[in-house]
């Protein structure tokens, strides 16, 4: 067991609110039921073999779709693709159901959900899931890569989208 000084949470998440974070809609597909959630929590984990790591809520039950299915896509949104963030991050409730009626989307190779458009998108054979307290992350080898124009990116800090 740890020996841990136990850290107010709101204390916390109000100093995490000042490191900024690139906003993504990681998504996967599984019997015909396709999720996706958008999430700062996300990076390389290395280049050979490529690898990434993004990270959800486990305390959602629709998240565990991801470890279900075996493969996901880690989209990088644009500061244009601010709308469609708030759609994947449930802020707009004004979207009933299938989220995936905003955005285009296509598949590379896993079937995973991709956004055309997408600065960089990623599409990934589950390796490994880890839970940790909060959140399970999820381990991705990158089967596949594509990456739209070159534009500012969808950045979020201080609680609000910023671009860069």
């Amino acid at each position: 067991m740890l020996d841990r000084l136990m850290l107010d949470p709101p204390l916390y998440r109000d100093a995490m609110s000042r490191y900024a974070g690139h906003v993504q809609i990681v998504t996967t597909a599984f019997e015909g039921e396709r999720r996706g959630v958008t999430i700062t929590a996300a990076c390389s984990v290395s280049d050979n073999p490529a690898m990434v790591l993004a990270c959800l809520n486990v305390s959602n039950p629709r998240n565990e779709i991801f470890r279900r299915s075996g493969h996901f896509a880690l989209n990088a949104l644009a500061a244009d693709q601010a709308e469609l963030a708030n759609v994947f991050s449930g802020r707009d409730p004004s979207i009933p159901g299938d989220r995936f009626t905003e955005g285009q989307w296509g598949e590379l190779v896993t079937g995973a959900p991709v956004l055309e458009g997408a600065l960089a998108s990623f599409d990934c054979r589950l390796i490994e899931v880890k839970v940790m307290s909060t959140h399970m992350i999820l381990f991705g080898e990158v089967l596949g890569v594509v990456y739209g124009a070159q534009k500012p990116a969808l950045i979020y800090m201080d609680r609000g989208y910023r671009s860069l």
